[in-house]
């Protein structure tokens, strides 16, 4: 009698969450948790948890995110902190659950939950970094029996972006950076670098100190693609311009968020930095030959550089035609 009060004093509680209901579980030094519509289905899996002889076989969902962290996020530039982000907002949906639990229909609810404030682009972006853990757990660390991302819809993918800068916008980005001096200046002079080479921000950035003036080649220590240095030739405007520009002190972080608010304040819009990119690969895309084109801007997939980064219009090129 004592024994079965005391078990129902201890029976996990489901409790109000914003997608339904939340129930935990904790077992032998072991926590669980998961989040259901119904406060009956709730109850129902405390109970079948609860009558486990153990939780320990239980990998969870944060244990998941957290060897994946460890073992796979830290052997790629620049990527845990990116990567831990994600994790957090996945973390918020679907709870320390535990990872055998998730399946196609939670999939699929959380899909839909991040359509409606996010675009498709941004939830495939998290279903690459979502499906490679779940892959990865499947096939390598054998935490799961198979893979739950079988049978769920993507969302569509955003068209690419076809924005480029005119010169008029240039000019007035260009005088508004020798006007402000300081760190906006040094945004604006990394900006002018990015159309000049094709160059990506940081890369802008670390330019002036990769720069060798003998072979009028900047070699870039490691890059957004690529973890082995990259070399990147240069016309003679662009090799003058990075010539003479000091090594920067701004930070790409800081950088972005100093030339957002400066295209804001100068009533620009429809364009950002990375348009850069793609302007630059347009003007010499009329230059140059493909294969020279894709070894300037060091892409590996020429259809990627077709799709995405030659931005020219029917119509411009009607008119050189």
């Amino acid at each position: 009698m004592h024994t079965e009060c005391t078990r129902r004093m201890h029976m996990a509680t489901p409790r109000p969450h914003k997608d339904g209901w939340r129930i935990q579980v904790q077992k032998d030094g072991v926590r669980v948790s998961k989040v259901f519509a119904l406060k009956r289905d709730a109850a129902k899996w405390a109970l079948e948890m609860e009558s486990k002889r153990s939780l320990h076989n239980a990998k969870t969902f944060g244990q998941a995110i957290t060897k994946y962290l460890e073992t796979v996020s830290v052997t790629k530039r620049d990527a845990v902190d990116w990567e831990k982000r994600r994790f957090d907002y996945l973390l918020e949906h679907f709870g320390d659950i535990p990872l055998s639990q998730i399946d196609s229909r939670l999939i699929g609810e959380w899909r839909d939950e991040r359509l409606k404030t996010v675009t498709g682009s941004t939830v495939m972006r998290e279903v690459g970094l979502f499906r490679n853990l779940m892959l990865i757990a499947l096939k390598e660390w054998k935490w799961i029996s198979e893979n739950p991302f079988d049978g769920v819809r993507l969302p569509t993918v955003n068209q690419p972006r076809r924005a480029t800068w005119g010169w008029r916008q240039i000019k007035v980005i260009l005088r508004a950076g020798e006007a402000s001096g300081g760190k906006i200046g040094e945004v604006v002079k990394a900006f002018h670098i990015s159309l000049r080479t094709g160059m990506r921000m940081q890369e802008a950035l670390m330019a002036p100190e990769c720069l060798n003036r003998a072979t009028k080649v900047v070699t870039l220590p490691s890059t957004k693609t690529s973890r082995i240095p990259e070399k990147v030739p240069l016309t003679n405007q662009a090799f003058k311009l990075i010539e003479k520009t000091k090594p920067f002190e701004v930070g790409p972080n800081e950088a972005s968020v100093l030339f957002s608010r400066l295209c804001s304040d100068k009533l620009i819009k429809g364009l950002q930095y990375r348009d850069s990119r793609a302007t630059a690969l347009t003007l010499l895309a009329r230059k140059v030959d493909i294969l020279t084109l894709a070894r300037v801007s060091r892409h590996k997939n020429i259809r990627m550089l077709s799709d995405v980064y030659y931005r020219e219009t029917a119509e411009s090129i009607s008119g050189r035609l």
